[in-house]
This record gives structure tokens, sequence and C-alpha cells, in this order.
């Protein structure tokens, strides 16, 4: 009895945790896609006015980074790319839909 009851209040934790692809989606369109394009493919015209190579979302060596990594990515910026703030409570939805977005 009690180990029914633990998997379930596991299963519901795990549920009400998860992260949200679609939520993550609006967030990425609005806030990440202008510059990672609409399939993670960087915006060249903005990789050029920055000057910087910007790597494609869906590559095997951007999926390759772990959950926390692309999170504190989007919440504290790398190289050139500042801080998202709008997507930052929302980042592990956004991390979600990246992974959607693989080859």
């Amino acid at each position: 009895m009690r180990s029914t009851l633990f998997i379930l209040c596991f299963a519901v934790t795990a549920v009400l945790q998860a992260a949200d692809v679609a939520n993550g989606k609006a967030v990425y369109d609005k806030t990440c896609k202008s510059c990672h394009g609409a399939d993670g493919a960087p915006n060249a015209a903005i990789a050029k006015m920055m000057k910087v190579d910007m790597r494609d979302l869906k590559s095997p060596e951007a999926q390759a980074a772990s959950d926390e990594t692309l999170k504190k990515d989007i919440t504290e910026g790398v190289g050139k790319m500042k801080a998202v703030p709008a997507a930052a409570s929302a980042a592990a939805d956004v991390v979600a839909y990246m992974r959607t977005l693989k080859k």
C-alpha cells in the first residue's frame, strides 16, 4: 500500500514538474527566434552583424549540452549573447522545446 502511494505521489510530482514544450515554443518564438531562427538555424545576418559564429541549436553539438548548461546560457548569457530575462522563468520550457529541434 505504501509503495503504491509513493509511486502515485512521484508520478503526480513528475507530471507537475514536466517542462511545457508548447510554452517553450511560445517563449522561444518571442525571445530567441530572431537570432536563432525558427528551426534553430542561426540567422546569418545577425551573426554577421555581431561578428560571431552561432551554433545551430539542432546540431548534435548543441543538443549534447546538458539541460542545466542550456538553462544557464539562457538566464546568464554566453559570449556576446546577453541574458534573456523574458525567458528566464520559462528556461526549462525553452530547453524542452529546443530538444524537439534536434536533427
